[in-house]
């Protein structure tokens, strides 16, 4: 009998065994699709226990892989729950320094004279280096580390700091409201430039987890960064208290230059001492920067957008489609115009289609104008000091009985009239160094003029357009607003303005709303003593250089820096621009400037001295025939290119600068080729470039 049932036991310890099995394999499935979702969505469970999490292994590709059911494939590393080898860890590569991170530069934007150059008593913040947070992972915390940004396959996860605390941690915030966690990053403030050639760190989770080698300091985290063979970034981050690694597998948006550099160009990897051995990665080749274009470089790549435009097609057709292909072919087959007593004809490109162009859009163009959105960021831009362009052209069209019509199914052009430098001042958080609400801001705008109006979806927003003056508008706008028409004066080839699509748009610094023409004017070409003009503060790369080289240097260039505030010092840089043959408009934080008109304003021709910067009007104006380009490296040269410029060709340069004012100035009523009529032809002009029938 006794026999009999211990033989009856068997199978059931079996059946047992079999089930605790496959609960176990289930239970392993679960804990590596959770952890891959906490990976793409920054949200963790508490219940989660941090020592069951999977951990990023490098090896070779596997049919282990492949088969268990413990492990995903990830590009070309493996997800493996820590239950099937308790000894793998994870591979630190990188360790990124604090001096190379990108930073948000906070600025006051002040005239030469001390006062803030908006009229305004608040700051503007400027985004040192390229200007593009979406391709910046670090910004700097002063003390620490901010990973700003991950992209993961599902989306954004935004990581924002709210408070530096004793122990190094910060908050995790998510833009739409998801569960906070609390990330550790290490201080590595310590490390010397660049990366180093050989770093060796042990982690040894069975011993000491935060026990280094080296000279890196020990800490409870690390911010890892991993090459990867298609050109993206995987990263991820060891934020546990007791070394335990949390995998954030991620493709990172950045250029190799904000993850810093060693001095032969080359991104440095660590090696590292694990449990399994020593793993240690090649360098990696930083990323080609390309020389800055020329103006006959530009003027090719206007000519090959207009060639292969990439506008969507129309998800069904529209009567004003047909009817702008028309337009479009007339202007293509303009009649040539020999002479014209109200324009100077070398100043542009083509006169003829000029003439034919604007003519065309006065008879035919109507432009509808969203009601949606509240004042100030909607309805209502500053016409006063350096964001004035914005709060002008909005005003003018939106009061402008002509081109705008109330029936939106009129319409051959749809303005979104916000305000980017309203945008800013009502809605970022000062010091905060994150502007994500910004962007949700706009396109949650967006997502409601899509609901209720059909037209955006028609042509995915290539026949709307926006007019922004502020520098973050490139940044505030490349998602929702890509395919749109953007009339920006951050004009950045190389921040994504798209030539013969975008319209580049003048920086006017408007001292007066009122009278927007005072002080208009200078001394005539041969009572212009000085030979150079610059006085500015000390943005941005180009000025500090620009200083160095030529500050109390040579008498004929008046090269100076802040000048001191008051009125005094305003008119003497005024009067200092009427009376110099050319005026210096160096970048600042990014490349406009409004040193650019200011110097038309007052008959002085320009020098444009920013790299990748596409001037005003550049799809029909000719700039090579009324200002002067020096590339930024040739800084130590500008006196000798200026006075290499014969006299007869100055006089021609600074005539064409006379004739040309008419087209950069405000008008109260608009007239005729004025700034207003400009910019709302060049958007006119590069739509019918675009245009597209199915």
């Amino acid at each position: 009998m006794e026999d009999w049932m211990a033989r009856s036991k068997k199978p059931c310890q079996t059946r047992t065994r079999r089930l605790v099995l496959v609960m176990g394999m289930f239970a392993s499935v679960v804990l590596v699709f959770r952890s891959f979702s906490f990976n793409t969505r920054s949200v963790m469970s508490p219940s989660f226990p941090l020592l069951e999490m999977p951990v990023l292994q490098k090896r070779s590709p596997s049919s282990e892989d492949i088969s268990s059911p413990n492990s995903m494939r990830f590009g070309e590393f493996s997800l493996l729950s820590d239950s099937t080898n308790s000894t793998q860890t994870s591979v630190v590569i990188e360790v990124v320094e604090k001096n190379k991170t990108s930073e948000v530069k906070e600025d006051n934007r002040v005239d030469e004279d001390g006062t803030n150059m908006d009229g305004d008593s608040d700051d503007d913040f400027e985004v040192d280096g390229d200007g593009d947070p979406d391709n910046e992972f670090l910004i700097d915390l002063g003390d620490g580390f901010l990973l700003e940004k991950i992209k993961g396959p599902d989306g954004y996860i935004t990581l924002e700091k709210s408070k530096i605390m004793k122990n190094g941690s910060f908050r995790e915030q998510d833009s739409v409201g998801k569960s906070n966690t609390s990330l550790v990053l290490e201080d590595v403030s310590g490390l010397n430039d660049g990366f180093p050639e050989e770093k060796n760190v042990e982690l040894n989770n069975s011993t000491n987890p935060n026990k280094t080698n080296g000279s890196l300091p020990s800490s409870p985290s690390l911010v890892s960064v991993v090459p990867h063979e298609d050109g993206l970034i995987r990263e991820k981050v060891d934020a546990n208290a007791n070394g335990t690694s949390i995998p954030v597998v991620s493709d990172i948006l950045s250029k190799v230059d904000d993850m810093g550099a060693s001095s032969n160009g080359s991104i440095m990897t660590n090696s590292v001492s694990t449990d399994a051995g020593s793993v240690s990665m090649k360098k990696k080749k930083k990323k080609k920067v390309n020389p800055p274009a020329t103006m006959s470089e530009m003027n090719d790549i206007l000519i090959k957008n207009r060639a292969s435009s990439r506008a969507m097609r129309p998800r069904w057709s529209s009567a004003h489609d047909q009817k702008l292909l028309g337009i479009k072919a007339l202007i293509e087959n303009a009649p040539i115009v020999r002479a014209d007593r109200e324009l100077h004809m070398p100043a542009f490109r083509n006169i003829s289609m000029f003439k034919r162009s604007y003519n065309l859009m006065e008879r035919t163009l109507k432009v509808y104008v969203y009601k949606e959105g509240s004042k100030p960021v909607f309805h209502q831009g500053p016409i006063k000091g350096i964001y004035a362009s914005e709060g002008w052209f909005m005003r003018l069209m939106e009061g402008n009985r002509q081109y705008t019509v109330k029936d939106p199914r009129k319409a051959h052009l749809f303005y979104l009239p916000f305000s980017s430098r309203n945008l800013e001042f009502s809605l970022y958080v000062p010091n905060s160094h994150n502007r994500h609400n910004l962007v949700d801001y706009l396109e949650s705008y967006v997502d409601k003029i899509v609901s209720k109006y059909p037209y955006w979806n028609r042509t995915g927003g290539a026949d709307h357009f926006l007019v922004a003056c502020h520098d973050w508008a490139p940044y505030e706008t490349r998602h929702a607003l890509r395919r749109t028409i953007r009339a920006l004066c951050n004009a950045d080839i190389t921040d994504g303005f798209k030539i013969g699509k975008d319209v580049s748009l003048p920086e006017t610094y408007v001292r007066s709303a009122r009278n927007p023409l005072r002080d208009l004017g200078g001394r005539p070409a041969r009572e212009r003593s000085i030979l150079a003009f610059f006085a500015g503060n000390m943005h941005g790369r180009t000025r500090p250089i620009l200083i160095q080289h030529w500050e109390n240097r040579d008498p004929d260039m008046k090269i100076l820096g802040p000048m001191p505030p008051g009125v005094k010092s305003k008119m003497n840089y005024i009067q200092y621009m009427k009376t110099s043959k050319y005026c210096l408009c160096p970048r600042g934080y990014e490349v406009n400037s409004p040193r650019v008109v200011e110097a038309i304003f007052y008959e002085c021709v320009p020098v444009l001295m920013s790299d990748n910067y596409v001037p005003p009007f550049f799809e029909v104006l000719d700039w090579d025939a009324f200002s002067v380009t020096v590339e930024e490296k040739d800084i130590p040269r500008l006196k000798e290119i200026l006075s290499a410029i014969p006299e007869e060709r100055y006089l021609e340069l600074q005539n064409g600068v006379r004739k040309v004012q008419q087209h950069f100035v405000w008008h109260s009523k608009p007239v005729k080729y004025d700034l207003f009529h400009m910019v709302l032809h060049s958007v006119w002009f590069n739509r019918l470039n675009q245009i597209k029938i199915r």
